[in-house]
């Protein structure tokens, strides 16, 4: 019976539809196994090569194929194929980074390995072309061919959307020669990866059952056994930018273009060679050596760790002058093995770009990009030997130096793509040592070590909450400001709450829900009203970022007072001035300017005729923003002069100043959420894309967390930008920074920062289960991201970025029903109720 319902299935299957068409099986059951092959040579002409549709099981996918991954433990899992139908065997690893496919799939440590991707949607800004760069190296990937042997995913995009886009996905694995699989369960496979580590695994795509006949027994492969160094190495010497200032001998075992490409825009003479090059003879005209990554086990590179071994005894024994030496990811344990130390297999690697390392001299802690499977074991690292860099999580190696001898490594990869480049200075730190070897490295390294200042009493501290809610708006302020007092109350601090909002759950006096404040003042957060009760109770501290903007305004308006020094109250987080730096816009875009980042060109201006003149300079359409605003008051797109005067005058009435920029309408517009605390170290939890282009306010916008049309360049372009003007802004705490994105180049300008809590961060907590407000909190106390514990794995640290493997949708909602005459356009100005 049940061969007689595969054949009819099968039937139905081959009927022509009127187009001439065949209909695809749509079902995942057992009985897909025995289709035929669908070759090649059986699809039309003019039949695109890649696959159309957008979800698993769509009408449209048609020619689809089922693939099935089968593991070492018996799993069997079927997907739909959107790559190269081709068997394939490897080790099954997964990497949590959420964007940079194209530099992934390319990255030589991945040879041997079937990846697993758990972001849950991948393709979605398609690959760019195979153009070279000025030093003759694909200008968007991180070697010449994809070097994964398979891909498995959640879901994949059919429709890529990016203005560097020129193919998708599944046209370029198809292209490679790479087969890849959707419509897989990720989260069970990663769940599965870290309970069992790394798994055997095969992709098939013949039929694994013939009719009448047994299943075929499925292929294994140890790729750990295999030379993968040897496979993905160059054959012949290459040398990179010839006459350049300092010459580097570097050792290819799978090296990274990127890594080349940080050597050359250094000035670098790079001469690349094979992995089982004899070092020692070569390095003696060299200026420094540099060992790459590489995939696999590194006892299979024995050759290379016997060169290097012979290299630093020649250095040692004064045979030769000593010569920087620089190590990443494979490098790192390559030079572990030649001094002495061993290593060992973790149990599913550090795969991803969100690894927090710390700097061992230092203690500064660094968000970094990572693809290993092996680690050095530095419990017999020889004398003069130290470890450098440690990962805060699970507390394996990242990286070693010599205590004489400039040789350093990193485990990590400090040129990043994919990933953020943090810690890109080890390239300037080894450019220093080949420019004069006897400088010692710890000098360096030592630099920006934080020495806490002598804590001040702290018992007492007031809260400012939010500004008076409406029935029917969403209380986004009083779901932050919950988190800090809750944050606050695990200090043992005394908590005066100053909230108008009767129903709200941070007022909650009776002790049910969230640790209630010990005082609750139902009174407007106005200055008049905070100085009575500053008077009366006496604080030795106030928070000002948790109450929106009515809380920010507040605070500037009893520091010009002289409230807060009159009382000796001190401002807990981000102080004053760098709220007025960020509040204010003349003063936020010449800050701006300082460090050469990018503001839309605008005048502040405090009457309508300096906006008149502002604009007519600008030109229309122009975008006005005024200062001190909540929920973007005041602010709109300006097509005429006298829109503009009409618009300038209401705006002005209400706030002391007015910004006129230049209009970016139509941009992509994208948010980060950004922590830093006081010791310098700053992390993104988490960044954002609206649904709907600038000139939307965000409260009315369709949000999404993370962003979906941002390549790996545009994502941390973006989060580096981030950190480096909060850092020179000087915010303590949790901000949000707001960007303008051209969608049809790298372009962008920042539009503001919210130096405070804000609705974003409300969306962002819930989105990726960090914290803000209560993290937030506990840096105003002057407490470290490092010593800070992850609320969720209660072992890990708070100093990380975390990695989504699902999507987060906001969708504003309106009531716009309750008011006679209301405009149901958005624009810049917020409407929504939550």
């Amino acid at each position: 019976k049940r061969e007689r319902a595969m054949r009819l299935l099968l039937l139905v299957a081959a009927l022509p539809l009127s187009s001439g068409w065949s209909l695809p099986l749509l079902s995942r059951s057992a009985s897909l196994r025995s289709r035929a092959p669908l070759l090649q040579e059986s699809i039309p002409k003019d039949r695109p090569t890649a696959f159309l549709g957008s979800t698993f099981g769509s009408n449209s996918a048609m020619f689809y194929r089922q693939g099935t991954l089968v593991l070492e433990d018996g799993t069997r899992l079927r997907g739909v194929s959107f790559g190269c139908e081709k068997p394939m065997v490897g080790e099954l690893v997964f990497t949590t980074g959420m964007v940079g496919y194209p530099e992934s799939l390319t990255d030589p440590s991945y040879k041997g390995q079937i990846l697993v991707m758990t972001y849950p949607i991948v393709g979605n800004y398609g690959v760019p072309d195979d153009e070279i760069d000025e030093w003759g190296l694909p200008k968007f990937f991180e070697s010449d061919r994809v070097q994964v042997s398979g891909v498995i995913i959640s879901d994949y995009s059919h429709h890529h959307s990016h203005w560097n886009s020129q193919r998708s996905l599944s046209q370029w694995l198809i292209e490679q020669g790479v087969p890849g699989l959707y419509g897989i369960d990720t989260r069970l496979l990663t769940k599965k990866i870290r309970e069992k580590g790394a798994l055997r695994a095969t992709i098939e795509f013949d039929p694994s059952v013939a009719l009448g006949g047994s299943e075929k027994e499925p292929q294994f492969e140890d790729v750990n056994e295999r030379n993968l160094v040897a496979e993905v190495s160059l054959k012949e010497p290459r040398v990179f930018n010839k006459g350049g200032k300092f010459k580097v001998l570097a050792t290819d075992c799978g090296i990274k273009y990127n890594i080349i490409r940080s050597l050359l825009q250094r000035d670098c003479e790079v001469t690349l060679v094979p992995w089982d090059t004899p070092l020692k003879p070569l390095l003696k005209d060299m200026d420094g050596l540099f060992l790459s990554n590489g995939p696999g086990n590194p006892a299979m590179a024995s050759k290379t760790v016997d060169h290097i071994r012979e290299a630093i005894e020649a250095m040692e024994s004064g045979e030769m002058e000593i010569k920087p030496l620089f190590g990443i990811c494979l490098g790192n344990q390559l030079l572990g093995l030649a001094a002495g130390a061993s290593t060992y297999k973790l149990p599913f690697g550090n795969r991803g770009q969100n690894q927090p390392v710390i700097n061992l001299i230092s203690q500064r802690c660094f968000i970094t990009p990572q693809n290993h499977g092996y680690a050095l074991d530095v419990t017999n690292l020889p004398e003069g030997w130290m470890p450098v860099f440690e990962n805060r999580n699970d507390g394996s190696n990242e990286g070693i130096m010599h205590k004489e001898r400039p040789w350093i490594t990193a485990q990590f990869h400090p040129e990043a793509k994919s990933g953020p480049s943090d810690t890109s200075f080890l390239f300037d730190l080894f450019l220093s040592a080949m420019a004069d070897p006897t400088k010692p490295l710890t000098e360096a390294l030592s630099q920006g070590k934080y020495t806490p200042e002598e804590p001040k009493p702290l018992k007492k501290v007031l809260l400012l909450g939010s500004g008076g809610l409406s029935i029917g708006q969403a209380g986004e302020f009083d779901y932050s400001g919950s988190q800090a007092i809750k944050a606050l109350k695990q200090e043992g601090l005394e908590v005066i709450l100053i909230n108008p909002n009767i129903a709200s759950v941070q007022t909650n006096v009776d002790g049910q829900g969230q640790s209630p404040a010990d005082r609750v003042y139902l009174m407007p957060v106005t200055a008049d009203v905070v100085e009575s009760i500053i008077e009366r109770e006496r604080p030795e501290g106030i928070i000002l970022s948790m109450g929106g903007q009515t809380g920010l305004n507040c605070g500037v308006a009893l520091e010009k007072r002289g409230v807060l020094q009159k009382y000796g109250v001190r401002v807990l987080g981000t102080q004053v001035d760098v709220i007025e730096a960020t509040e204010d816009r003349g003063i936020f875009s010449d800050k701006l300017n300082e460090i050469g980042e990018r503001i839309a060109p605008s005048f502040a201006v405090e009457t309508v005729e300096d906006a008149l003149a502002a604009a007519d300079k600008i030109g229309y359409p122009c975008m006005i923003r005024a200062a001190f605003a909540l929920g973007g008051l005041g602010s709109g797109l300006m097509d005429s002069r006298e829109m503009l005067e009409k618009a300038a005058r209401t705006a002005l009435a209400s706030s002391p100043q007015l910004l006129v920029e230049k209009s970016l309408k139509g941009w992509k517009e994208v948010e980060y959420e950004v922590v830093r605390d006081e010791a310098d170290n700053c992390i993104t939890v988490c960044n954002m894309e609206n649904f709907d282009p600038l000139g939307v306010h965000t409260g009315d916008s369709i949000v999404i967390a993370p962003s979906q049309t941002l390549t790996d360049e545009e994502y941390h372009m973006l989060r580096d930008t981030a950190i480096k003007v909060v850092r020179h802004l000087g915010i303590v705490g949790e901000c949000n920074i707001q960007y303008a994105l051209d969608p049809n180049s790298n372009d962008y300008c920042i539009i503001e920062v919210n130096p405070r809590l804000s609705r974003s961060s409300a969306l962002a907590s819930k989105a990726t289960g960090y914290p803000l407000a209560h993290v937030a909190a506990k840096l105003a106390l002057g407490k470290l991201l490092p010593d800070l514990i992850n609320s969720v794995t209660l072992s890990t640290t708070a100093c990380f970025e975390p990695s989504l493997d699902y999507i987060v949708v906001k969708v504003p909602r309106w009531d716009l029903s309750k008011f006679d005459r209301v405009s149901r356009e958005i624009g810049s100005a917020m409407k929504s109720v939550g």
